[in-house]
């Protein structure tokens, strides 16, 4: 079990980890206040706004997660010229996240998230998004910039939100320039279940994912994952698919299913200690793993940096980031508790 000081040594080498995202560039925008009454005009609740904020969304938060940890992220996507671009590029320079593979494509449209959250409580949201297809326009010259960032890099991680840039080109071109320089990659997939990705270092699929990716229907897991044939069935063929060194299956309040290539399947349970909003949690998984991974940490001990964070950042309100003393703290308050988190 990775203890808390051998966690900040892995923290530490975090500092001169280089980390390229390549993923689906979002805003994600957030509308805070409370609701006292019905609207008369039609049966839902009356916000009353009380502030407003903009985070940094889809790719972007697993390069945010990265630069909270300590690490240096670098993101390649696209985005569009207008006010949530802008945006956007703001939240990023100010958190140091390097935009070398940053396009402003004039056809295009920033992607934007929109939540209402009132008490707490989120109560709609509204999405701006243009069809995956517009972001063809600009496959070609993403493709070109990567081999260059990849070469910079000690880690790459292909972020799939389903909303265009993830295609066959670019996660060729990744994987190319990525084999080239011996750099590992990991994936957290969304629904684009027809890219071939002949070998990756890391996968971090949800369950959901996971089935859908492997053509299986998605059974309830019970009070013990590890026997659930559905998950073992979905790991064994994702590994195989993918090629992948090590496969994390994320399972929400169940925790990890954790499968390295031709090793022993074993599920880590969840360290969470509140589930108050699962939105970005994936992001946070993979950012701290790959990170890990690339800072010299053994599978295990990524897969257990990588579940103590996810923990943290579902507590949280919205697409949440962790932090190295909330990270270290939870290794402490674990140990405490005689191993029970």
């Amino acid at each position: 079990m990775l203890n808390k000081a051998r966690a900040s040594q892995l923290l530490d080498a975090f500092a001169g980890t280089r980390i390229l995202v390549v993923g689906d560039l979002m805003l994600d925008r957030y509308v805070f206040g409370s609701v006292n009454r019905i609207s008369p005009e039609a049966p839902v609740p009356v916000v009353h706004v009380t502030r407003e904020e903009s985070r940094p969304g889809g790719a972007s938060n697993v390069a945010l997660n990265i630069s909270a940890l300590g690490g240096r992220s670098t993101v390649a996507g696209a985005l569009g010229p207008d006010d949530a671009g802008k945006d956007l590029k703001e939240a990023l320079q100010n958190a140091q996240i390097g935009m070398d593979g940053v396009m402003d494509e004039a056809t295009l449209r920033t992607t934007v998230k929109t939540r209402v959250v009132a008490d707490r409580q989120q109560v709609v949201r509204v999405d701006r998004e243009l069809p995956a297809a517009r972001f063809s326009a600009c496959v070609q010259s993403l493709c070109d910039r990567l081999p260059a960032l990849v070469k910079q890099a000690d880690g790459v991680i292909i972020e799939d939100y389903g909303k265009g840039i993830i295609c066959q080109p670019v996660v060729d071109a990744v994987l190319t320039a990525a084999r080239e320089a011996g750099c590992p990659v990991g994936f957290d997939p969304k629904d684009n279940n027809l890219l071939v990705l002949p070998w990756l270092t890391l996968a971090t699929p949800n369950y959901r994912e996971a089935c859908l990716a492997a053509g299986l229907p998605e059974e309830p897991l019970g009070n013990n994952p590890a026997d659930s044939p559905t998950l073992k069935a979905a790991g064994r063929i994702l590994s195989e698919r993918w090629g992948a060194a090590y496969l994390m299956i994320t399972l929400g309040a169940h925790g990890m299913y954790l499968l390295p290539q031709g090793g022993e399947a074993r599920v880590f349970p969840t360290k969470a200690r509140e589930v108050f909003d699962v939105s970005g949690a994936g992001d946070t998984v993979i950012a701290t793993a790959m990170t890990a991974l690339a800072s010299g940490a053994s599978f295990e001990e990524a897969a257990e940096l990588a579940n103590h964070a996810a923990g943290i950042v579902v507590g949280k309100l919205g697409t949440a980031i962790c932090l190295p003393g909330e990270l270290l703290g939870s290794f402490e308050r674990e140990e405490a508790d005689g191993g029970r988190c």
